[in-house]
C-alpha cells in the first residue's frame, strides 16, 4: 500500500522541509482541528496528530499553542475545508484537499494550476470511488520493534497493513479507525512521527520520468497555494 504513493510521499516532503509557508499551513490544521473537536489534544485524536506533525517539522511551541488559542477566536470560524478533484497532464487523477476562509478564490485558483497544465476539474465526486481514505500513522524502526508483534497487537485497533520502508514504519487502518489507532501505537510507548488521513489510490498508474515532470510542475503549484492542505494523486 505504501509503495502505491511512495514517490509522492518522497517528493512532497523534499519539498516541504524547504517551504517557508509550512508552518501557517500546519497552523491552520491545528486551528481548525481544535475547533472539531475541542482544544484537549488527549481527548481530540486529530488535534494531536496535527501537533505530532507540526513537531516534526519543528514548528516553535508558542507557535503550537497560538494555533489552538485561536479555535476560541473568529479566525477558527472562517475555515471551511473544502476538497476538488480534477485531471492533470497525462491524465493523472488529482485529489486536492484545503481549507479556506474565501472558497471562491480557493476554488478559482485550483482551476487555474489544473488549467494551465492542461488539465481540467471534474465534478466533486468523480473520483471517491478511485480513492481508499486511510489513517496513516509513522514511526522510527527501532531495534526493539518487533513488526509481526505489533501487526498482531494492532489488529484491534483496526490496523491493516503495517510495512517498514527505510527504517521507517508505516500503519495503515481505515480512516475511521484513525483515534484508535494512534493511541494504541502511543500507549506501546512509541513516538510517532506523523499521522493523517491520506487518500490512497486503489488503481495507481506508472507513468515516465518525462511525464512525471510535467505532472509535478502542476502539483507544485497546488501545494505553493496557501488553502490547499494536502494533494492526493494516482501515480504509482
Amino acid at each position: 500500500m505504501g509503495r502505491a504513493f511512495e514517490y509522492r510521499r518522497a517528493a512532497k516532503e523534499k519539498r516541504w522541509d524547504k517551504m517557508s509557508k509550512i508552518f501557517p499551513k500546519l497552523g491552520k490544521a491545528i486551528t481548525v482541528a481544535a475547533k472539531e473537536g475541542g482544544t484537549d489534544p488527549e481527548m481530540n485524536a486529530k488535534l494531536r496528530s496535527a501537533i505530532q506533525n507540526a513537531k516534526a517539522q519543528n514548528m516553535p511551541k508558542d507557535n503550537i499553542e497560538n494555533a489552538i488559542k485561536r479555535a476560541d477566536g473568529k479566525d477558527a470560524e472562517s475555515y471551511t475545508t473544502v476538497n476538488y478533484e480534477g485531471k492533470g497532464p497525462h491524465g493523472v487523477l488529482v485529489f486536492v484537499e484545503c481549507m479556506t476562509d474565501n472558497t471562491m478564490r480557493t476554488v478559482a485558483n485550483v482551476k487555474s494550476y489544473f488549467n494551465k497544465a492542461g488539465g481540467s476539474m471534474v465534478p466533486n465526486g468523480s473520483l471517491e470511488f478511485l480513492f481508499g481514505r486511510k489513517a496513516v500513522v509513522q514511526f522510527e524502526k527501532t531495534d526493539n520493534i518487533d513488526i509481526d508483534e505489533l501487526e498482531l497487537e494492532f489488529i484491534d485497533a483496526g490496523l491493516e497493513e503495517i510495512e517498514e520502508n527505510d527504517g521507517m514504519v508505516y500503519a495503515y487502518a481505515d480512516y475511521t479507525n484513525f483515534g484508535d489507532l494512534t493511541h494504541a501505537i502511543e500507549n506501546k510507548g512509541i513516538e510517532i512521527k506523523k499521522a493523517n488521513l491520506q487518500r490512497i489510490p486503489n488503481s495507481p498508474v506508472e507513468f515516465t520520468d518525462e511525464q512525471l515532470e510535467d505532472i509535478e510542475k502542476m502539483l507544485d503549484k497546488l501545494e505553493e497555494d496557501d488553502d490547499v492542505q494536502e494533494v492526493f494523486t494516482n501515480i504509482a
